[in-house]
């Protein structure tokens, strides 16, 4: 009898998991819509419960540690925005739902703190915003925090021949975390940390 209750019991757990991501997934869907008059709306596509396809693929796109890609504490939904603007509303209906955020920006995170939490949260991966826009006449660049470093280094490249950035070693390092940890590189002695060379951010 105590058999078939842990069989009944599991089978309701395993049934119930995919149907609480994608309730959770469309009260968030509700809530970006609500939110429309203030904020871009993201589109379905930027929207990925466990029940989607690319779910899994995005959830391990850029996971640097093995021991973390079968841990159970995954998100309940990845939100992959566009535009700035789309963050705001993300980081917003997260709030309004009780639900942690946690945000990627090139996942070089051997903790799994980016991707990993004990309660229920939203990851916010950073992939599409990885533009870089280099002016060599100002000496700046325009970096969103989706951009690795290799994407920053060769844009600074094709632009210049003599102009460079103090940043780390590793081409996939995502900008976001490289940057907001303070930074460290080979140049850092000579030039400081990548932080102290920010001249602006956008909030």
């Amino acid at each position: 009898m105590a058999l078939i209750s842990l069989i009944a019991y599991l089978f309701l757990v395993l049934v119930s998991l995919p149907t609480s991501s994608s309730i959770c997934g469309e009260i968030f869907s509700q809530c970006i819509t609500a939110q429309s008059s203030y904020y871009t709306r993201i589109s379905d596509q930027t929207i990925h419960t466990s029940n989607s396809t690319l779910y899994s693929t995005i959830l391990q796109s850029s996971q640097q540690n093995p021991r973390w890609l079968n841990s159970t504490s995954k998100p309940l939904l990845i939100v992959t925005p566009l535009k700035e603007s789309e963050i705001q509303a993300a980081v917003l209906c997260s709030r309004k739902l009780g639900l942690q955020v946690r945000v990627r920006s090139g996942g070089h995170d051997y903790e799994g703190l980016s991707y990993l939490c004990k309660t229920p949260f939203v990851l916010i991966d950073l992939i599409n915003l990885r533009s870089v826009k280099v002016n060599v006449a100002d000496q700046t660049a325009w970096v969103q925090s989706g951009a690795t470093l290799g994407e920053l280094y060769y844009s600074i490249a094709k632009k210049s021949e003599v102009l460079g950035f103090p940043a780390g070693f590793c081409p996939t390092v995502g900008i976001g975390g490289h940057f907001s940890g303070g930074g460290l590189g080979t140049l850092m002695r000579k030039h400081g940390l990548p932080a102290d060379n920010v001249m602006l951010t956008m909030t």
